[in-house]
């Protein structure tokens, strides 16, 4: 799809308008006496809390007024069909498992995508006011101190890489193995990350992401964020990842070679 210089504005600006929205809509839940998480599932936990519900609400009410004509994708409150040939993929937030624990990982996923998957994504952790957007000839962050371009690293060996994943949270047994064979092999792991383990993979902090279980409205947004900064995002055969499913994200081709040749036996 064509995106022109005014469309292409009017996307990163309604990003934008969406994220303030829904850091409005869900700070006053952080950290708060007495949130109640429901469970969706009926064997294993995955939660959702008022926060996640206003959050989506409060951003589907500005793509109402500013995107009527668009479809919208998003977690809570399922597909809205639309004309335009563009799709709004938002998750409301990210890791409600950090959320409900109280932790600052958890965050606001927003894309925006057409038949070829997402064109800008924007990743925004309201509570520490960071956010981190790329697409549409935008690959930058901001946070309390400032922000800059976004740039992946260029490490080249496994060996020297650090990995972030939700493992073993989530992901079949065998896609724990998979996960486990690169883990082995890398300089460091950290756990329980959620969608601020993509963010800092496009700001060059760190190399490797492995994921399963995912939905598009997990990976878009992240995606479309690592691949502005110069990295690769795919699923572990090196194929698409826009629907979500199994991800490898990778800081260069030359990293992400080397742990594909691992997870594509999985």
């Amino acid at each position: 799809m064509q995106i022109d210089t005014a469309l292409a504005g009017e996307l990163i600006a309604t990003a934008h308008e969406l994220a303030e929205a829904a850091g409005s809509a869900i700070l006053p839940f952080f950290r708060s006496q007495g949130l109640v998480a429901d469970n969706k599932l009926t064997q294993g936990f995955d939660p959702v809390t008022a926060a996640d519900r206003a959050s989506e609400q409060a951003m589907r009410a500005v793509l109402a007024r500013r995107r009527p004509q668009d479809a919208v994708l998003g977690e809570e409150f399922g597909q809205t069909e639309g004309t335009t040939g563009l799709t709004w993929v938002l998750d409301p937030i990210d890791g409600t498992r950090a959320f409900l624990s109280g932790t600052a990982t958890w965050g606001v996923l927003i894309a925006v995508s057409d038949q070829n998957g997402p064109l800008l994504g924007v990743v925004d952790q309201p509570y520490t006011s960071e956010r981190f957007t790329g697409g549409l000839g935008r690959a930058d962050w901001t946070g309390p101190r400032g922000g800059g371009a976004l740039r992946t690293r260029g490490t080249s060996r496994l060996e020297d890489a650090i990995l972030f994943t939700t493992f073993p949270e989530v992901g079949s047994a065998i896609e724990r193995a998979g996960f486990e064979a690169v883990r082995d092999r890398v300089k460091l792991t950290r756990y329980g990350m959620d969608c601020y383990a993509y963010a800092l993979l496009a700001a060059g902090q760190i190399d490797l992401v492995i994921e399963a279980g995912l939905q598009a409205y997990d990976i878009q947004a992240p995606l479309a964020v690592i691949e502005a900064a110069g990295g690769i995002v795919t699923d572990w055969q090196g194929g698409s990842a826009h629907d979500g499913g199994r991800v490898l994200a990778a800081a260069n081709t030359t990293l992400h070679a080397q742990a594909l040749e691992i997870l594509k036996t999985f």
